[in-house]
This record gives C-alpha cells, structure tokens and sequence, in this order.
C-alpha cells in the first residue's frame, strides 16, 4: 500500500493512503476522520443528486425573505427586483457548482485545490481571507439565530427585559452547541442532518408563506416605479454576494467524496438546483410582502427574524422560532466545517474535529462579546465581512479559469509538495489577487460609514464614475471587477502554465 505524506500538516503521520480498486467500501463512521487529505476511492460514494441537500438546507431560511426589502431599498421596482434576483440567485450557485468541480476531480477541501492555481505555500494568502471570512459570516448568524430567540419570546410575552441575559445565555449555549456538535462529527453528520433540515425547515415555510399570504396588497407591491440601471446593476451585485458568493470559498468541500467519473454538469445542476430554489421563491415573496408594507420593508431592515415574526398569529411563533434558528444553524455548519478545513490547510498540525471545535470556540466567544458587551460592533464587524468579499470574488475568478482550463484530474502528491507540479508560489495568481483586490476596493462604498469610519478608505476609485454622490457609488462594482478580471487574466496569462502543469 502506497503512503502519501503532507509535511506541512501531519509531519511524520500518514494522512492518505492508496487503497486497491477492488477494496471494500469502509462504512463511514461517527466522526469523520478525514482531514485535508485526498479521500480515498472507496470513500467516494456521494452522487451528485447528493449535493442537493446541504445547499437547499443552508438556504431555505426565511431570513431569506428579508432580501425583498433590501433589494427593494435601491430604488427598483418589483419586476426588476424579481429579475434580479433569479439571475443574482442562479448564476452565483452556478459559480459555486464550478467550483464543486474541483471537488470531485481532487477529491480535497476547497483551499487545498486552490494550490495547484497559488502554488502550495501561495494559498495561504487567499487561504486566510476565507477562513476570515467563513467563520466571520458563521458567527454573524449564530449572533442573529442567538438575538432572534430574545426577540420571539419577547413577542410571546414570556420573557420581560429582566430575563434577556438568562435568555440570550441559554440560547448561546444551545446554539452554539448544534453547530459545534455537528461540525466536529463532519461529513456524514451533516449531510443526514442537512437532509432531515430540509423537510422540517421547507414543510414549515410553506406554512409561514400560507399563514402572511394575506398581508400581501397586490396593487401596492406593483406599483412601485422602475430603478435607473445603475440601481438594477447594484440590486443584483448586492443579491450575487448575499446568496451564491457567500458560500463559494467552500463549495468544493461538499462535492470531493463525489466519484471521480461524476458527471460535472450534474456536479454543477445539483449545486445550482439545491442553492437556487428555495431562495427564489422566498426572495419573490419577501418583494410581496415588503412592496405591500413600507412600515415592514423597514423594519426588516433592522430586525428581519422579529419583523416577518410580526406577521404570524401567536400560536405559530414559537414553531417559526424553531425553525429559524435551525436554518441559521444549518448554514452555520457548513461554514464552521468548511472554516476547519480551511486552517488545516494553513499548516496548523491538529485533527479535522479539533480544528472544528477550534473554530466553534471562536464563534462562540464572537457570538458572547456582540450579544453581551458590544451590540455596536454588528455595524463595524458586517463592514469588515464585507471587504473581504472583494479578495474572495477575485479569487473565486481565478480558481473558475484554473478549473475550466484543466482537462485532467490533479495531481494527488504535488498538492502537499512544494517541489511538485504546482511549485510552491504562483507568482501570475498572487500578483492579479492584489491587482484585482486593489481596483476593487477602489469601486466599493463602506456600507456602515458612521459604525465603522476606519473602513471609510474604500471606494477612492468611484470619481470615475461619478464619485461617492453619483448613482454608481452603491452598486458595489468593485465585487464584480474583481471577479471578472480575476477569470479574464488568469484564462490568457496562466494558460501556458496550466498546460505544462498537466504535461509534467
């Protein structure tokens, strides 16, 4: 039996080995054991309809909904907003089916995969702006699953301001818990977890979609006027990030148990069907009712889980309670599992579950510091999320033109070799990272400007385009240059390289 070794992570352990074609399948067992390391072929056994799960669990949320009032809030009117919304929805899950590409033909974690476009010892500059990210935005809805319980029981009257802290301290630990818990258990965990989550959480939004049909005034929800084209091209900038993009750094995670002989157009339907369904309906529904309310259009603005709780009779609150938590949950394990991964292949030398407890734990002291001593750092803390997305659409460009350039599958030992194929430092890819981040930025407007002045640096590209007082300062165009300049270069410029990487 042949060993693979990764130095830079298990220094003297084996962390794969090559098992004969015609070896039993292993039973996948409680926890999962598996690392950064390439999965073995009898590991392989998810179908691509498999990847439907975890993507339509992390997204049938009913927060969701909240996206109508937001895209709503540039000015457009709701055939636009619908329009946007299906495209932003479909074409962002797309990019994260492209991605999961790569998942099955390595077999790894998404930023290990990343090293045969960065170099191995290259990835770790992306490798950190993702973890940054994953584990900010996984704690970002814990804080909201964590907030919503104190709003719900509040509504409910069982609970007066007195009982906030007990609250807010028993909701922590037990949200905190679901999403540690599972991430530590891994793979096989959450997927079966992610498929009970879809028929629970799906079954009761229909019933929340039942119960506020009634709210909706057709008249009024259509008549608000058409936005200019810049207001559209931001909506949809802004519905791209919020859904698809969010989840790209990580999307290859869930598909490298996938069989390499895996169709990749059923890779990529699979991922788009299971992210895009359900959002779309709840983003068109969520235009319904924030076109037909402008009282609640606001509201969700600021509290989106205790504004569409408004709209239920009082005996489904609780229910709707539940099961929001648990979808925030849901798309908080996927983050946290990911994140772990993520840190493993930074270099840090510890066992998957340990760095997904690692990961749980700062989520959990993030999600103590906001909800307990700093409820103001919401503002400054979405700031900061929000510049890193810039890095991570230059770099999801990037890793799409490395993937659809590619005609073989990778090579399983140069991924953790330096000395291997893939080097250890990809100059062309580093050096349109930087390029492609800095003339984003420069495009980008600091959302949370009075929260977070120190972030107030962005956007010093946007007099060409009218300045900060034009109608392009909020179209967030930095997103979407970094991601298309990101593809474009690398398509021409690393070509070459691509080609003798797969003739070594």
């Amino acid at each position: 039996m042949e060993e693979i070794r990764d130095p830079a992570t298990f220094p003297g352990g084996s962390i794969m080995s090559r098992i004969a074609p015609d070896a039993r399948p292993v039973s996948p067992a409680l926890i999962e054991r598996n690392g950064i390391e390439i999965i073995p072929e009898d590991q392989r056994t998810a179908r691509p309809r498999d990847l439907f799960w975890p993507w339509f669990a992390a997204n049938v949320s009913v927060f969701g909904m909240s996206y109508g009032s937001f895209l709503l809030g540039f000015g457009i009117s709701l055939w636009q907003a619908t329009v946007v919304a299906i495209i932003g929805i479909v074409v962002s899950f797309a990019l994260c089916g492209l991605i999961a590409i790569a998942g099955k033909r390595g077999s790894a974690p998404t930023m290990v995969l990343s090293r045969a476009a960065f170099g191995v010892q290259g990835q770790k500059i992306p490798g950190i702006v993702s973890w940054l990210t994953s584990i900010g935005w996984e704690t970002s809805l814990t804080i909201t699953a964590v907030l919503a319980t104190t709003t719900v029981l509040h509504t409910l009257g069982w609970v007066g301001k007195d009982g906030d802290v007990a609250v807010n301290i028993i909701a922590t630990i037990v949200v905190a818990a679901l999403i540690v818990g599972a991430s530590v258990l891994g793979y096989h965990t959450i997927m079966k977890l992610q498929s009970v989550l879809t028929w629970l959480t799906g079954a009761f939004t229909i019933l929340f979609l039942i119960l506020t049909f009634q709210s909706i005034h057709w008249d009024k929800a259509f008549a608000h006027p058409d936005g200019s084209f810049a207001q559209t091209i931001g909506a949809l900038v802004m519905v791209t990030t919020g859904f698809g993009l969010g989840w790209i750094n990580i999307a290859a995670d869930w598909s490298r148990y996938q069989k390499r002989s895996a169709s990749d157009l059923q890779i990529v339907s699979w991922n788009t069907i299971g992210g895009s369904v359900a959002p779309i309906i709840l983003v068109f529904f969520g235009l319904l009712l924030a076109g037909s309310d402008d009282k609640l259009s606001a509201a969700v603005g600021a509290d989106p889980i205790g504004a569409l709780a408004a709209l239920l009779p009082t005996w489904a609150l609780f229910p709707f309670l539940i099961v929001a938590i648990l979808t925030l949950v849901s798309g908080a394990v996927l983050g946290i599992y990911s994140s772990g991964l993520t840190l493993l292949s930074l270099g840090i030398r510890i066992p998957r579950p340990a760095a997904a407890a690692v990961d749980g734990v700062i989520l959990t002291i993030g999600t103590i510091v906001v909800v307990f001593f700093a409820q103001n750092f919401i503002g400054p803390f979405q700031s900061f999320l929000i510049t890193l997305g810039v890095p991570m659409a230059g770099w999801a460009g990037i890793l799409i033109a490395d993937i659809l350039r590619r005609r073989r599958d990778y090579d399983d030992e140069a991924l953790f070799d330096p000395r291997g194929r893939y080097g250890a430092w990809d100059g062309v890819s580093i050096a349109t990272l930087v390029g492609v981040s800095v003339l984003g930025w420069g495009f980008v407007v600091n959302n949370f400007a009075d929260a977070a002045p120190w972030n107030n640096w962005q956007g010093y590209l946007l007099f060409l385009i009218g300045g900060r007082e034009g109608e392009w300062a909020y179209a967030n165009l930095g997103v979407f240059f970094a991601l298309v300049l990101g593809f474009v270069i690398t398509w021409f410029a690393r070509a070459g390289r691509i080609r003798r990487q797969e003739q070594a």
